[in-house]
């Protein structure tokens, strides 16, 4: 695919709704998935991972942080600028 064929079909997809951008992108993400079976214990182990941080949350232990903040955080870093405490 050239890249003007990237080009024109981000340029239609940012046009869509919000709505129907993020079911695009959920798309996208899932035709990323192996198509081979995971190893065994793959799941499990997401799993376990998934509930021990929403542990650490309900106990208070991690306090999560809202989007903008985050997102703000996570461009920084890929601009290679540290966080100033």
């Amino acid at each position: 695919m050239a890249m003007s064929d990237i080009e024109n079909v981000l340029n239609a997809a940012m046009r869509l709704p919000v709505g129907a951008r993020a079911a695009v992108v959920a798309e996208l993400i899932d035709s990323l998935d192996e198509t081979e079976p995971a190893e065994a214990g793959v799941e499990e182990a997401w799993v376990a991972e998934a509930e021990r941080r929403l542990a650490e949350i309900d106990s208070g232990v991690v306090k999560p942080v809202p989007w903008p903040e985050a997102r703000r955080r996570i461009l920084a870093a890929a601009r290679g600028e540290r966080e100033v405490p």
